[in-house]
């Protein structure tokens, strides 16, 4: 699998220039970054969340584990994990556990790390576990502008 279709059609319709970064298989993002020897800050990943409402996609960096307590405070939501099943019916297109961090290209609602932007550059699964989509993270934060952020994580 090279990048997940929605993901190539979502960039190019917003005329985002982008990389591709090769790496060996990893399981997770902290590992991916790693093996792909780029700061894990820099790599941004996806935790999908759900409750009543429906789905939300908290975007975060690979460095950073997600408290929840302090996301459903910042969205006013019971969340919690969505489950494997339901992962893969929304992201038809990428592999088990490799969920590109643009919730809002699946039109999944989305929340993101502020700390995300002090890095001049963002990198993010491409659907599978062998590629990353690299981005200038103005580029990536324009990706984001309808998407609310806060600060609902703490370094590991």
């Amino acid at each position: 699998m090279t990048i997940a279709t929605t993901i190539e059609k979502y960039l190019t319709s917003h005329h985002v220039a982008y990389d591709i970064i090769s790496h060996p298989r990893t399981p997770t993002s902290l590992k991916t970054a790693q093996a792909a020897e780029i700061e894990a800050d820099c790599v941004a990943k996806a935790v999908l969340l759900e409750d009543d409402a429906g789905y939300m996609m908290a975007v975060l960096p690979a460095s950073h584990h997600l408290q929840m307590n302090e996301l459903q405070r910042e969205v006013g939501r019971t969340l919690h994990m969505a489950d494997e099943n339901e992962i893969g019916q929304v992201f038809r297109d990428c592999d088990n556990g490799a969920i590109p961090a643009l919730g809002t290209a699946y039109g999944v609602d989305t929340i993101w790390e502020e700390c995300l932007t002090e890095h001049p550059d963002i990198y993010f699964e491409a659907g599978d576990h062998e590629r990353l989509v690299h981005v200038k993270t103005a580029d990536f934060m324009e990706l984001l502008q309808d998407a609310r952020h806060g600060h609902f994580s703490a370094a590991r």
